[in-house]
């Protein structure tokens, strides 16, 4: 494949950029003094820094490449995962889970397990995010490449080193810091970067009304225009996929079990100054959560209608035969873009997937070094060897990264890939935590057992749905095939199964007394934050607003 190019003023931007960020790690190396400073950032941040960290730990591959490149292929049905499949939990985290999290000072998720059910449940639990992070880190290494190799023409496995190699020495020099504010940077040049292409697609298409159509004419039988008409009939819509599946499998599971349980998005929210601002931080970034289709969604949407245009010349990248739909945004990068913007589009892309690998790296350096490393291999390890430790596995994580991402390769969608991971072990996850959350006489056996159930089940029937041991139908309940239901489905499964393991063997096992359980389980736990602060200033109130925003977008784009 030709490459697209790029003129001087695109390569000086780019370079530019790469050694700013380069220059960000090195010169917060010398305030990285501490194993709290390399893995939570000092705890010293603001609700807004928090925030905008919180969305763009969110902001890589997934968000750019795989929503765009999954808009053309399902439709407006994307945006169920930025609406109903984030908001409701992002306001949930905030409002309930976060005072449990913060202040028990916990450094990671894992570390709240440990604190409510025992050491086993809390080391099965790092070591499968462990292997989940560095699964999806593979994604942004890829993504990363993609762009490389479609703008410059650089081969694959070059890109992917460039990439890793970037990645890896800015995030080894000062941890979660330097992660945090590259990640503050890449929000601004994301929506600076990449909303012209919304506003020139409408531009050369039209109106909005233009892209409708011709996306309507794209297929009478299937809507690709609607969220929620089509969704009675799962032959109707892009998707393939019944409401059900999408308000149990994404709107409650796997949107409550990302956002309120993996670490990645918040640890963030632990980096903030007080419980306040930890509070505030995932409801600020709701806001813009709901407001990022408008770039992202709408990019896929205008893919779409120029396809449809046979003298439009657009045409999505083949690998291998088969289309590759995370080229989208890439290629109408550059269509729209002239020399210079072009290279800040590029920027943005590659500022996204770099705050991406970071967070998965960073969070991985910190459940490997505290929740694997320390609890199990080293207990007395000292502060400043966990901080070597910490630097060591940031390197070590790139590595495997590099495999996984080849890996991720192979998927036609990265959307796909994400969401079969998030259902093996995110889904599991969150019934645990609700249930250890909320009912105080769920024991420990329960939750490790149950835990186990609920991966187990959901890898074996991804395992058989991929190697036809068993028809997908069983799984969707449902005879039209679409992998995206098969994900929604399996994680509501997933989620169904670890919930009635843990309960049942909970009922028949030690139960710890409620003594022990204060500040980790609702009910038994005495809130007084916010007591004295007027309900307009409190984080429930701004909560309130988004849930409305989010109903109010929810009717328009019935």
């Amino acid at each position: 494949m030709r490459a697209i190019g790029l003129s001087f003023i695109d390569w000086t931007i780019i370079i530019v950029y790469f050694g700013f960020v380069l220059g960000i790690g090195w010169y917060l190396k010398k305030f990285t003094k501490s194993q709290e400073d390399f893995f939570l950032a000092g705890r010293k941040n603001s609700s807004w820094v928090a925030g905008l960290a919180f969305l763009s730990a969110n902001l890589g591959a997934l968000e750019l490449l795989g929503m765009t490149g999954n808009t053309f292929k399902y439709g407006m049905f994307v945006a169920h995962f930025y609406w109903i499949g984030a908001i409701p939990a992002m306001l949930f985290l905030g409002i309930y889970m976060m005072p449990f999290y913060y202040s028990s000072k916990i450094k990671s998720v894992p570390g709240y397990l440990k604190l409510r059910f025992d050491e086993k449940t809390r080391v099965l639990n790092g070591i499968a995010f462990a292997i989940m992070t560095l699964l999806v880190s593979g994604i942004n290494l890829y993504a990363m490449a993609l762009v490389l190799h479609t703008f410059i023409g650089w081969n694959w496995d070059v890109s992917m080193w460039a990439s890793a190699i970037t990645v890896a020495i800015y995030v080894t020099m000062s941890g979660l810091m330097s992660a945090i504010f590259t990640e503050i940077i890449q929000f601004f040049l994301i929506w600076f970067g990449l909303f012209l292409v919304s506003i020139l697609g409408i531009v050369e298409i039209g109106s909005w009304k233009e892209i409708m159509v011709r996306i309507n004419e794209y297929s009478s039988q299937v809507s690709y225009t609607t969220l929620w008409s089509s969704s009675a009939n799962p032959l109707q819509n892009g998707m393939f996929v019944h409401w059900s599946g999408i308000v149990l499998g994404l709107g409650f599971v796997l949107s409550f079990g990302y956002w309120t349980t993996d670490f990645l998005v918040i640890q963030r929210a632990f980096s903030a100054k007080n419980l306040r601002s930890a509070r505030m931080t995932p409801i600020l970034a709701s806001f813009f959560k709901m407001a990022l289709p408008f770039i992202v969604i709408l990019s896929g949407l205008i893919a779409i209608a120029l396809s449809q245009d046979p003298h439009s010349g657009f045409k999505l990248l083949q690998d291998s035969g088969h289309t590759n739909y995370d080229s989208a945004l890439p290629l109408l990068i550059a269509r729209y873009y002239p020399s210079g913007l072009v290279g800040l589009g590029v920027t943005a892309l590659l500022a996204g997937f770099m705050a991406g690998q970071a967070g998965n790296i960073s969070a991985f350096n910190t459940v490997w070094t505290y929740d694997i490393y320390k609890s199990v291999l080293n207990k007395k390890a000292s502060d400043s060897h966990l901080l070597v430790m910490g630097r060591a596995s940031t390197i070590v994580g790139v590595i495997i990264s590099l495999g996984t991402a080849y890996w991720a390769k192979s998927f036609p969608s990265i959307m796909d890939y994400m969401q079969a991971i998030f259902s093996w072990v995110n889904a599991p996850l969150f019934a645990t935590m609700l249930l250890g959350m909320f009912i105080w006489w769920i024991t420990p056996s329960g939750a490790f057992w149950g835990l186990i159930a609920g991966m187990v089940s959901s890898f074996s029937m991804y395992m058989a749905v991929k190697f036809h041991w068993i028809n997908e139908s069983i799984i969707t309940m449902s005879s039209v095939q679409s992998d995206m239901a098969a994900n929604f489905w399996r994680a509501w499964w997933a989620w169904l199964i670890c919930v009635v393991v843990t309960v049942v063997i909970s009922l028949f096992t030690k139960k710890r007394s409620k003594e022990e359980l204060v500040g980790l389980v609702k009910g038994l736990t005495k809130e007084n934050h916010d007591q004295y602060v007027p309900f307009i200033k409190r984080p429930e109130f701004y909560a309130l607003i988004s849930l409305v925003v989010f109903v109010i977008l929810n009717i328009l784009f019935w």
